[in-house]
């Protein structure tokens, strides 16, 4: 199967607007520290913000700032020092039910001894689904990734971008309701990224998810985002939030050409340096 697609003209009409909606991710007064033996080391300090039902937030930052801890507290992979995380006012003490992360190193998610379609199930097995809504799952996640008829194949037969592909459907067919993807795009080239930030926007809209992205890449964050968050300073804060609004159905030739891309794209760069 070729890992491009090609990319129509969008229609002009208003961005979609998501400012009313309720908050799905809140995080509240969020810090976290590791213990050394020259006392408490401060990664992340403090840091509060929410993410909307249905939208794309980004997180961005300097290298090192500790974006990757913060994915970790969201996730429930380890415990914030102080302040909460939540999901829809639920605590996050631990891996949420709801929640599905898809790692920067898919090669490493993926298992090689396995078909595409027994990795797609494998987080479908503690859920005991009837065995048609099961397949149906399956089949419907791997098509919307455009993988449908790879169902057989194993992951060392596919390309980066369509072992990518074959990670997010196993976190469609989990259907979450929050969807963090820790730096997704890193390892392909340049057409297939583009393709899977499209893929990352469409499954946003097909199935209503709330997807929450932790990117260095400036230019990924202002094309996916509805809102960017800034990471700054040591330990790390948050320096600013910016509200993204582009004309729909955003699109890699006529999105990227808006002044305001350009007017993004240098402030958070701007802040970056800053906090470097």
């Amino acid at each position: 199967m070729n890992d491009t697609t090609a990319h129509s003209a969008p229609t002009a009409m208003p961005a979609p607007t998501r400012a009313d909606a309720p908050a799905r991710l809140s995080v509240r007064s969020l810090s976290k520290s590791y213990p050394t033996k020259n006392g408490p080391v401060v990664v992340i300090a403090d840091l509060t913000f929410d993410v909307r039902a249905g939208e794309v937030a980004c997180i961005v930052g300097p290298s090192g700032i500790g974006k990757t801890t913060l994915l970790k507290c969201l996730a429930g992979l380890q415990p914030a020092t102080s302040g909460v995380a939540a999901i829809d006012g639920n605590v996050i003490d631990g891996p949420p039910r709801d929640l599905a992360l898809v790692f920067q190193e898919y090669t490493r998610s993926l298992m090689p001894w396995l078909t595409v379609e027994r990795n797609v199930a494998l987080p479908l097995k503690h859920l005991r689904l009837p065995k048609a809504e099961r397949a149906a799952r399956i089949s419907g996640a791997l098509a919307a990734v455009g993988l449908a008829g790879a169902e057989t194949k194993y992951p060392w037969q596919l390309s980066g971008g369509m072992q990518q592909r074959v990670a997010i459907a196993r976190a469609i067919a989990y259907r979450p309701d929050v969807l963090i993807m820790d730096e997704p795009f890193p390892s392909v080239d340049a057409q297939t990224r583009f393709d899977l930030e499209d893929l990352c926007l469409k499954i946003r809209e097909e199935f209503g998810m709330t997807i929450v992205v932790v990117t260095h890449d400036i230019d990924e964050a202002v094309y996916l985002s509805d809102r960017v968050v800034v990471l700054g300073e040591r330990p790390a804060k948050v320096t600013r939030i910016l509200d993204v609004a582009f004309p729909a159905p955003r699109d890699q030739l006529t999105t990227r050409a808006e002044p305001l891309f350009a007017e993004l794209r240098s402030e958070i760069l701007g802040l970056i340096r800053k906090a470097n």
